[in-house]
């Protein structure tokens, strides 16, 4: 098609609709927005003049170029997408955003034609374009279009449609241009009639239906293929008659809805529709028996759920109309959510609102639960509830188990959770601290017994009680909250305050002054990260010490996270930071082995040795995790490989050895007792002697013997710490079985007994 410039000015009148027109996609090197320039025999058949936005979509022509279609405007596409050629279409966010479509004054640059491999058509393209978006190759597969989706089963049933199945009528004209759409709520009355105008089915209480109107979810609900092809023609208010034969209504094989075998599902009907409303809904439960339309949009996105508390305005119709329920004149309805105060599909409705929206929730019958709120009259099919949701306090159950319960008293300044202190801070609070008694006899108050200066501490470092700091985590600066804690959360596990009886719940009421974040290590040189880690890591070795083994490997690991984006620049840094590495995943490791965790501990040491097999701190804390869990001939390997590798750790690996001798001697000593006799007792007597092996087991062997204290002066032998500060026996407790396996197993096979079915 030759490229003929329009003039500047674009004539109104021309159509688009039958226009088609060639187009180019490029930049405007001055002012950077995408920019549409068109051509076209005749003219560009667009009401607009040069320079003005106007909203366009693209979709590729059967031909050699474009065509531009009034249908079109304003959609959602975002890419043309040709076989060899992707094109970035403007979206009316675009527009919005500053994007603009010109009308230019000139004609195009010199063309090139690209052949297309699938089709053998040219499509027009400027040489610049192709260097333009070849350039630009990453963005344009950034908008690169989806796999197409699988047919959806409504897809595959308009495949039955014939010509003349549906005929349709306007009685009434409807207002507005808009038409229901997959995602849409409708809500309309249906009156069936056959040909002679005798009323079949009605929703109308006139012909002998309950009065309430049909509401079905385009997309979701079950409806007859001649009312799914011909509802999304409708205007809101309009009233139509679709004539329809009966492959398309209950006559189609296998219809998804059952009627009545005295329906005459084999005729041609009349169905006459008022389209009353339709509107995008938010479907809550996957049967539509309760569903949502959104009136105004509230402010954030956090919803109310369990257990906590809410102040709505809420007023209720039958599905006929019936007021059952007002707010007018009435302070706001306040809840507990969880607790059954009001039905249980509103609360399901309530719970996906955020904080002011105004919404209607559509709840049918089998959701209507009796409630405080609510009495209904037997028989009520369905509810329509208006709610403004005023307000809601956030209550939350720390443990889950109604223990550990934090609930906000006041409002915080941002957005909950992503401006709480989650990480690691240096927190600024005040709090006071009273008994859960009926006095609620105040023990602490910073404002009274600090001088009025708030606690400042880091979170994540055991400064204070488990509880107080979970909370605290959860909380917006300016934030109140109140805070009733157990003793194991508080102070059974904490330096407990003297006017603090032992065992008391507590209650704080703590107000988050601020926080700092650490520093961001995105930057800083070599040395400068080397310091903060340091630092890190000896408030892990204080945990450690203090028996806080988690905290500390939390420490630990968040090191060992931050190391995957560092990069040393030479072999000096290289070499101090592999040993800081290693360091740090041994000292995981012995916290997992505090923990009772041998497994985990081991895949620690196992982290050093896969690059540095030789290293003999790894194979003593290996070593030791083996031992615990009772694999003793790879506790021996690692200990005498030690020797093998550093001369100098042989009084070490010595130690363990013995060590290692004395566990499995105790734990043969063991089996042997709980064993006992039981080879000297007749076949059939085997099974007997084992209950009682068992009964002898749980009466005797109480408290595990494990933990490495085999004997006095055992604990001397000289560990190999893995900091300057951690230097303790790393030993867990472990149960007997994992210490007699090995033995035992050795030992029932010296006996002839590898088979014995009591194994």
């Amino acid at each position: 098609m030759p490229a003929t410039p329009p003039s500047n000015h674009v004539d109104s009148r021309t159509s688009l609709r039958n226009s088609t027109v060639a187009i180019r996609l490029h930049r405007d090197r001055t002012t950077q927005p995408l920019v549409i320039s068109a051509v076209g025999k005749g003219g560009l058949g667009i009401p607009t003049t040069v320079g003005q936005p106007v909203g366009l979509s693209l979709a590729p022509s059967p031909g050699a170029c474009f065509a531009v279609e009034a249908a079109r405007i304003n959609t959602a596409r975002k890419v043309v997408e040709l076989p060899r050629l992707q094109l970035h279409c403007l979206t009316e966010r675009a527009l919005r955003e500053g994007s603009r479509i010109l009308v230019p004054s000139a004609g195009f640059a010199t063309p090139v034609f690209v052949k297309s491999r699938s089709s053998g058509r040219r499509f027009l393209q400027s040489r610049a374009d192709r260097r333009e978006m070849a350039a630009n190759g990453d963005a344009a597969e950034e908008y690169a279009p989806k796999k197409k989706k699988a047919p959806s089963e409504d897809d595959k049933r308009r495949k039955k449609m014939v010509p003349g199945g549906l005929m349709k009528a306007v009685v009434r004209p409807g207002g507005g241009e808009s038409t229901p759409s997959d995602g849409d709520q409708v809500i309309y009355h249906c009156t069936i009639r056959t040909l002679e105008g005798a009323v079949v089915q009605s929703s109308r209480s006139e012909f002998g239906g309950k009065g309430i109107p049909v509401r079905q979810v385009l997309g979701k609900s079950k409806i007859i293929l001649g009312l799914l092809e011909g509802i999304p023609t409708m205007l809101k208010g309009e009233v139509a008659m679709f004539k329809i034969k009966p492959q398309l209504h209950y006559g189609e094989d296998d219809c998804p809805i059952q009627v009545s075998s005295s329906f005459p599902k084999d005729d041609e009907l009349h169905f006459e529709i008022e389209m009353m409303d339709f509107f995008k809904a938010k479907v809550i439960t996957d049967d539509l028996g309760v569903v949502k339309k959104v009136i105004e949009e509230g402010q954030g996105w956090e919803s109310p759920r369990e257990p906590y508390e809410v102040k709505a305005r809420i007023s209720a119709k039958t599905g006929d109309g019936k007021l059952i329920l007002s707010h007018e004149q009435k302070e706001p309805y306040f809840f507990t959510f969880g607790k059954s105060e009001v039905p249980k599909g509103l609360e399901m409705g309530i719970g996906t609102m955020a904080r002011g929206e105004k919404a209607v929730i559509y709840v049918t019958s089998q959701y209507l639960s009796d409630s405080p709120l609510l009495h209904l009259e037997e028989g009520t099919e369905e509810v329509h509830f208006e709610v403004e949701l005023v307000h809601f306090i956030q209550v939350r159950d720390m443990l889950g188990d109604g223990r550990l319960i934090k609930r906000r008293i006041r409002d915080g300044r941002g957005e909950f959770p992503m401006d709480c202190p989650l990480h690691d801070s240096q927190l600024q609070v005040h709090y006071k601290g009273m008994l859960l008694n009926e006095e609620k006899t105040v023990f602490y108050d910073t404002r009274v017994d600090n001088d009025g200066q708030p606690l400042e501490f880091g979170s994540g470092e055991g400064l204070v009680p488990e509880g107080f700091e979970m909370c605290v985590r959860l909380m917006l600066p300016g934030e109140v909250a109140l805070v009733t804690c157990p003793p194991d959360y508080a102070y059974e596990k904490f330096p407990r305050p003297a006017n603090v009886p032992e065992g008391a719940h507590v209650i704080w009421e703590i107000e988050l002054l601020g926080f700092e974040m650490p520093q961001d290590w995105t930057g800083l040189n070599f040395r400068s990260i080397m310091d903060e880690a340091e630092k890190i890591r000896s408030t892990g070795n204080r945990l450690f010490k203090e028996g806080k083994f988690e905290l500390a490997k939390a420490k630990y690991e968040k090191v060992l996270r931050e190391f995957n984006h560092v990069n040393p620049q030479d072999d000096e840094e290289g070499k101090e930071f592999l040993n800081t590495r290693n360091l740090l995943h041994l000292n995981v490791a012995a916290c997992y082995l505090k923990m009772s965790e041998a497994k985990k501990s081991i895949e620690a040491c196992n982290k050093v040795l896969d690059a540095s097999p030789a290293h003999v701190k790894a194979l003593y804390r290996r070593g030791m995790a083996h031992m615990s869990a009772g694999d003793f001939e790879e506790a021996r390997a690692d200990f005498k490989a030690m020797i093998t590798f550093d001369k100098s750790s042989e009084p070490d690996a010595t130690a363990a050895l013995l060590k290692l001798k004395q566990k499995e001697q105790e734990v043969e000593r063991k089996a042997r007792k709980q064993f006992k006799g039981l080879f000297d007792k007749k076949p059939g007597e085997i099974a007997d002697a084992a209950i009682e092996g068992k009964e002898e087991h749980d009466g005797i062997v109480e408290a595990p013997t494990g933990d490495g204290k085999v004997e006095p002066g055992a604990d001397n032998a000289r560990e190999m710490p893995e900091s300057e500060d951690e230097s303790e026996d790393a030993s867990p407790r472990t149960s007997w079985f994992s210490h007699f396996w090995p033995t035992g197993r050795r030992l029932f096979t010296a006996l002839g007994l590898e088979r014995c079915s009591i194994l």
